[in-house]
């Protein structure tokens, strides 16, 4: 099979993969959030947008000990939850490889790469599996972050004070099974509704990594105001799920096709000297043509001079001291 054909698979798969979710999407439109008319005058589109954007970049002029980029492998432990609509055993099945397999597979190539890494686990998700976080916390060089409570879609929830409910008992939750508060959020399938950002802040979080105006670290506005939040943000690009998501029952592409793609995203990041944040699931990365390839990427990145591995905490600790009074 020529080069030529396996990229123009892979776009294709690709393509399809990101339609059928935004139709999905489409059909749960929530009601908050009501589409923009065609005919809409320019201050009803400033007011549609204006909920979350984009405020100041907040990429430091130097990285640690003089890093040309900083490099976050993050995880999102969300297993049989994705299945919680439809609970039915063999999908089920599907979610449980995280736990079973997926997790430590990365927890070993982790190891061996002595590399930290950020999880993001639904706190029902990790009462499935109590043994995932000990094993996760026992390294003591990974993070782990809130995700939701039973990885619920936020926009549907549509009740602030139930959503607060959510998120409270997710953060407590955590805090006795790790040990220690969390300090990042990632909102379950990064979506935010009108309450969202505004709780998250009240509970004290010190970044999110949600949203994808940037390709480097900035800080939400919220109508216009500074909130203070320094956002990481996350990009479909680099996040396995599109290529490699379970209902392609391992159709989708040439896993060194992937690799490449992130590979090309890591080395414009190098060159911008800004931040490189890679999203994966144990379930799906965990799988073996999968995790082989992630272990080449990191591989190929410590070759280069200058990497700084760190979990997302300690990003935004650092772009927290270092814009400290701006």
């Amino acid at each position: 099979m020529s080069l030529h054909f396996r990229f123009w698979a892979l776009a294709f798969a690709l393509s399809l993969s990101i339609a059928f979710r935004a139709a999905a999407q489409e059909q749960q439109q929530p009601p908050a959030f009501p589409a923009i008319p065609i005919d809409a005058k320019e201050e009803q589109v400033r007011q549609a947008v204006a909920l979350v954007r984009a405020g100041q970049k907040l990429t430091p002029k130097a990285w640690p000990n003089g890093a040309r980029v900083a490099v976050c492998l993050t995880f999102d432990v969300d297993n049989e939850l994705l299945w919680r609509n439809t609970p039915l055993p063999v999908p089920l099945s599907q979610g449980e490889y995280g736990a079973t397999t997926g997790l430590p597979r990365v927890l070993d190539l982790l190891d061996r790469q002595q590399v930290p890494a950020s999880f993001y686990i639904p706190a029902m998700s990790a009462a499935l599996h109590p043994q995932m976080i000990q094993d996760i916390v026992r390294r003591n060089r990974h993070e782990i972050g809130v995700h939701g409570w039973m990885h619920e879609n936020l926009p549907s929830v549509g009740d602030a004070a139930k959503e607060e409910q959510l998120l409270t008992q997710s953060i407590d939750y955590l805090t006795r099974a790790v040990g220690k508060r969390p300090v990042g959020f990632r909102a379950p399938s990064w979506a935010f509704s009108q309450y969202t950002l505004d709780q998250i802040r009240k509970a004290g979080f010190l970044y999110d990594s949600s949203f994808m105006a940037m390709d480097e670290p900035y800080e939400l506005m919220a109508n216009g105001q500074k909130t203070g939040m320094i956002e990481l943000p996350i990009n479909w690009i680099a996040d396995d799920y599109p290529y490699y998501e379970p209902q392609a029952s391992g159709s989708l592409p040439d896993p060194d096709l992937v690799y490449q793609i992130y590979k090309a995203e890591f080395d414009a990041a190098y060159q911008e000297r800004t931040l490189f944040i890679l999203t994966m699931h144990p379930h799906i990365t965990g799988h073996r043509s999968r995790i082989a390839q992630l272990d080449k990427l990191v591989t190929y990145m410590k070759s280069q001079p200058g990497v700084w591995f760190a979990t997302l905490e300690q990003v935004a600790d650092y772009v927290k001291q270092t814009h400290a009074g701006n």
